[in-house]
């Protein structure tokens, strides 16, 4: 699959003044780094970078940076490490690009997509995802956008665990025991449990005050 394009431009200088500048002249300060590269300082356009990570779904896109300083440019396989927000003017302050080596195994978290009606539902019982993503190692090419989970033969009371599932080409790093989903009962059938158990309890009680009448 082509991976999507995305221009830096490389900055001179650090440091929040000139950070600042540069989101007042509508760009966003960036850093690349990878064990491979030395630490490189970067600007990028807030919008390519918003429609570059829109292309692909799931949080574990590699991108081609193309870093570029005057004429000359030179590409790099990234993966956004990190991104930083100011939540309260909703704009991107930093992000941060991590060089991506083909042929080492990297360890990423992703999501977790659950398919099908569970059977349970069909008697009532209502289905909760209690795990959104789950961690595995694999190559950068074999990073899946997310992790299909066949949830319709779950009846009410069944789960499925992390060891149920396989992911082609990738090692499971998360804890095995751990519950994906699960059909539990309808909330209306135990509230009815306790209603009644409720008033089984208050019979008990005025029997009692009778008796001791």
């Amino acid at each position: 699959m082509e991976r999507p394009l995305l221009r830096a431009e490389i900055r001179e200088g650090t440091g929040k003044g000139i950070a600042r500048k540069l989101r007042e002249n509508g760009l966003v300060p960036a850093i690349f780094y990878g064990p491979r590269s030395q630490t490189i300082p970067l600007t990028v356009d807030p919008k390519e970078l918003s429609s570059t990570l829109q292309t692909e779904a799931g949080g574990n896109v590699l991108i081609d940076l193309e870093i570029r300083k005057g004429d000359q440019s030179e590409r790099k396989v990234v993966m956004v490490k990190e991104l930083q927000f100011d939540h309260l003017q909703k704009r991107l302050l930093h992000t941060d690009f991590y060089e991506v080596a083909m042929d080492v195994m990297v360890t990423v978290e992703v999501p977790i997509h659950l398919v099908g009606k569970p059977e349970g539902t069909k008697m009532g019982g209502v289905l909760e995802q209690i795990r959104r993503v789950i961690e595995i190692q694999c190559l950068p090419g074999d990073i899946p956008k997310s992790i299909d989970v066949d949830v319709s033969a779950l009846k009410i009371g069944d789960s499925i665990h992390v060891n149920d599932i396989h992911v082609e080409k990738a090692k499971i790093l998360s804890d095995t025991n751990f519950t994906i989903a699960t059909v539990v009962p309808p909330v209306v059938e135990e509230k009815k449990v306790e209603e009644v158990a409720a008033e089984v309890a208050e019979g008990a009680e005025v029997k009692e005050k009778e008796e001791k009448e």
